[in-house]
Formats: structure tokens, C-alpha cells, sequence
């Protein structure tokens, strides 16, 4: 599992200083200061890249959704071309002949200090992604906002990918206690969200759909993908407010993210969802050849 620390450049930094200010750590070197803000308090942000052969996908989308991210929280702004360079020689570093993640962190920095923080873990694939082919079963859960929440409460920091995923892990842990896989978060006025670590994706007849962003949730970076996918298959894509009955009478529901990729839904609080094995297996074919 190599692991590169980032001395973070400001976004005017001479290009020449980009290549030394990456460097990769051994498992046995200190690496991060116990006073760090993104450990103590989660401040910061991250994004989780999926590598294929190699080489990072998705890299522009990632890229523009860390920046947006380090914007909402008033960070600096990343310097594209570093973090650029530091996730290319990140995945290179993980074996080319399977899938891989990498986890690129950004926070504020050590308490009192004046210099963010910056790092990226590669991780190899430890499984063949069984769950693309068996799918997997969810429960909703009441994320606690309204619709209009990233409006209302803009300090709450809906739609930024921030290190604070407390909430998130506890979701999952309430999902498998009631003897399911994943979650679907629902607003309190009762529309679809996103999954903890994961976008939606309906197929209603001929019509691919997910949720608008606008209600506070993360812009997909995958979903992108797969909405180019769906178009090249003459479906129509559509951001849309989701309410939650449609997750039962969807014709198909994925959850879809960097590295497992679109997982089918099998079913949702016990109630069984259609699978469409045919267009999942394309779909997936699909967000493994796709590039930047």
C-alpha cells in the first residue's frame, strides 16, 4: 500500500518545483502530525480515484471536484498541476494488471500552523468485485435534511467531500444490522440522496436518471460516466428530484462509484428491484475503458 506525502504547493508555484514535492513514504515512516486538522476534526477533503492498468480514471472530474470541494471549505486552491503529477505517479506505483484506488487527502494543515497537508494512498484491488454480478440489498435511511438544504445552510457544506464520514460509516453499520449491504440516503421530505460512498442510478424505461445535486449531495464523478454510456445507447439521462417510490418501481438501480464500479440493487427495504444484468455488465465495460 504506498504512501506519498505532498508538500502542497500554492496554485501560482513554479512548474520546476512540482516533480520534488512529491515523495513516496515507507510503511514505517512518520507521515502525519498528530495535531493535523484532518484527523482531529476532519477538516479537510478527499477524493477516491479508480486505477486501471496503471493509469487513473477520471483524472479531470476528480480534479475539478477537489477544487470545488477546497472551495466550499476555503482552502487554498489546489495547484492542478501538482496533484495532477502526484495521482499519476501514485497509480502508476500499483500493479498494472489489475483494478486499484487511490485516496487523495487535502486538509488545513497541523493546528496553529499555516501549511495544508496533502497525501495520496494507493491501495490495490483486494477482490474481483463479486457484487457487479450477484448485486447487493439497501435500506433507506433519513439523512436528516430537507431538499433545500445546501439553499438553507450553505455552513452545513452539503455537496463538498469532506474527511467528516462518521455519519456515513454509522449508516452502513445501521444497514448491517438490519441485514443489508448498503444504504440510500432519503431527504426529510422524502427524495432520494446518494449512497455513504456511492451516486444513484435509476433506469425508468428508457430514461437513465439520478439525483440533482442542488438537494446537497456530491456530483458523480462516475455518473458522468455513465450518463456519456448511457447516451451512446440512444437512453436518455436526466438529473431529476428522485422521490423515493421510485427506487421500487425503477426497471434498474445501481450504485455506482470510482473503484466497485455500477452495482446492481436487488433490493430496497426488503422490497425486490429488478436487475438488468445485460446493460450492467456493458455499463461496467464501459466505466473501465474510459480515460480522463
Amino acid at each position: 500500500m504506498p504512501v506519498f506525502m505532498i508538500d502542497v504547493l500554492p496554485e501560482d508555484a513554479p512548474a520546476a518545483s512540482i516533480e520534488s514535492s512529491v515523495h513516496r513514504v515507507d510503511g514505517q515512516t512518520p507521515t502525519l502530525d498528530v495535531r493535523d486538522l484532518g484527523a482531529a476534526r476532519g477538516d479537510g477533503v478527499f477524493e477516491t480515484l479508480g486505477v486501471v492498468g496503471g493509469r487513473p480514471q477520471a483524472l479531470d472530474a476528480h480534479l475539478a471536484r477537489l477544487a470545488n470541494s477546497a472551495s466550499l471549505l476555503d482552502l487554498p486552491v489546489p495547484n492542478d498541476a501538482q496533484w495532477r503529477h502526484a495521482i499519476t505517479v501514485a497509480a502508476a506505483s500499483l500493479p498494472a494488471d489489475r483494478q486499484g484506488g487511490l485516496k487523495v487527502v487535502l486538509t488545513r494543515g497541523a493546528e496553529g500552523g499555516s501549511r495544508p497537508t496533502g497525501w495520496i494512498v494507493a491501495t490495490p484491488a483486494d477482490g474481483d468485485f463479486a457484487e457487479r454480478e450477484t448485486g447487493i440489498s439497501v435500506v433507506t435511511l433519513d439523512r436528516g435534511y430537507s431538499s433545500d438544504v445546501a439553499q438553507r445552510a450553505p455552513w452545513l457544506l452539503a455537496g463538498a467531500k469532506t474527511l467528516s464520514y462518521a455519519v456515513n460509516m454509522a449508516a452502513l453499520r445501521e444497514a448491517r444490522r438490519r441485514g443489508a449491504d448498503d444504504v440510500i440516503f432519503l431527504t426529510s421530505d422524502g427524495f432520494v440522496m446518494e449512497a455513504p460512498t456511492s451516486t444513484v442510478i435509476l433506469r425508468l424505461g428508457d430514461r437513465i436518471v439520478t439525483p440533482r445535486t442542488d438537494i446537497g449531495i456530491l456530483p458523480g464523478t462516475s455518473q458522468l460516466s455513465v450518463f456519456e454510456f448511457a447516451a451512446d445507447q440512444g437512453l436518455r439521462t436526466e438529473e431529476a428530484l428522485v422521490p423515493a417510490s421510485d427506487l421500487t418501481r425503477a426497471d434498474a438501480l445501481w450504485l455506482v462509484s470510482s473503484v466497485r464500479l455500477a452495482v446492481p440493487v436487488t433490493s430496497v427495504d426488503g422490497a425486490d428491484v429488478p436487475v438488468d444484468l445485460e446493460l450492467t455488465r456493458a455499463m461496467n465495460a464501459a466505466l473501465l475503458a474510459r480515460r480522463n
